[in-house]
């Protein structure tokens, strides 16, 4: 199979979909792996790596695209990139459709097949290719919260973890998954008072026993999440329902009781975001104020750190990658019941019931489709 690397174009995405140690993988197995001229500059891989690891330097993007059977990216396509988009091609990334209408129609048009990183599911309910992004962009949170709370960015100049004689911070996240798992051990690690609300209580017992009662734990409801956010100066929430919609479970009257220069990094942006305030930022402008709120709502925050995420990531999706090139799609699909959950569009037609149900559009069956 031919496999398409392009460099990743969403503003001061520096992460790259696939290692050098992975185009060699799929180099031995016969297959050609064309990459982007300085496509992994910004996770420190050179050309020379890639080409060292058995794969064709491309100048241009429109040619990757161009002859790729299968193009394996980190986001989702941007307007920039949907003239490169044909019939037939498998489009393998984070695509977010739920939030995204006109992505989910465009790629329908074009009659590609996409398959989306964070709606492939193992048995137990697992998301393994959206597990290792989660793990960084909730460690990550943190750290852009106490940015946030700096007073040079409108912030109240708090630290969350204090100093002897003067108490830390308090924050609250909102989910208790992968992302809010590891935000509380930093915000743990770090000493600052730490409150996790989910409405799963049996997640909520295995967090008390992790952390040895260092958190304190609630049952989510709007009753609970509005009395915790009054009192947090910084707010974190990482709902996920895979393949949907984030819910607006943070209110902006909860927001308005706050103190002024108090934080909300919202993880959960790329699915839409989980307040009502929340709205899409980047790298270059990653903040703004509602109601003296200083809001961190960045939609690809792990690219901050593009090494250790690019490295993350691969680790997870080049078996599913090996997968759909040494089987082909349609066989992938077959045998693994849980790649089949990440297949979201199947040319022309939408076969992800979560993104059907959010734009009211028709659904088929993975089954039915292939």
């Amino acid at each position: 199979m031919k496999i398409g690397i392009p460099k990743e174009v969403k503003t001061r995405e520096n992460r790259i979909s696939l290692t050098p140690a992975g185009c060699a993988v799929l180099s031995e197995k016969g297959h050609q792996v064309m990459v982007e001229q300085n496509a992994g500059i910004g996770s420190g891989f050179l050309d020379s790596d890639f080409g060292g690891a058995g794969a064709t330097i491309v100048q241009h993007a429109s040619d990757v695209w161009k002859e790729a059977d299968m193009i394996v990216k980190v986001k989702e396509p941007i307007p920039e990139e949907y003239k490169h988009m044909r019939d037939g091609q498998i489009i393998f990334t984070y695509l977010h459709l739920a939030a995204d209408r006109t992505l989910t129609q465009t790629m329908l048009d074009a009659g590609v097949i996409g398959v989306a990183y964070e709606t492939i599911q193992n048995e137990d309910g697992g998301l393994p290719l959206l597990t290792p992004m989660s793990e960084v962009a909730g460690r990550l949170a943190v750290q852009k919260g106490c940015f946030c709370l700096e007073k040079k960015n409108d912030g109240k100049g708090l630290l969350l973890s204090g100093v002897p004689g003067v108490e830390p911070g308090n924050v609250v996240i909102i989910g208790g998954g992968i992302a809010g798992l590891n935000a509380a051990q930093l915000a743990v690690g770090m000493g600052a008072k730490v409150t996790i609300l989910d409405i799963n209580l049996k997640r909520l017992r295995y967090i008390d026993q992790m952390f040895q009662s260092q958190v304190t734990t609630l049952i989510s409801n709007q009753a609970n999440i509005e009395s915790s956010i009054i009192e947090a100066d910084l707010v974190i929430g990482t709902v996920l329902i895979p393949g949907a919609q984030a819910p607006k479970l943070i209110k902006k009257e909860y927001l308005q009781k706050m103190e002024p220069g108090s934080a909300f990094v919202d993880v959960a942006i790329d699915q839409g975001g989980c307040s009502e305030t929340s709205r899409p930022t980047d790298h270059n402008n990653p903040t703004y104020l509602v109601d003296n709120i200083v809001h961190y709502c960045v939609t690809n925050m792990p690219g901050a750190v593009p090494r250790t995420s690019t490295l993350a990531l691969t680790n997870a999706t080049l078996p599913y990658v090996m997968d759909l090139a040494d089987k082909g799609l349609n066989k992938a699909v077959e045998d693994d019941a849980s790649l089949a959950g990440g297949l979201s569009i199947y040319r022309g037609r939408l076969t992800c019931p979560q993104v059907a149900k959010a734009f009211d559009m028709e659904y088929c069956d993975v089954k039915d489709c292939l």
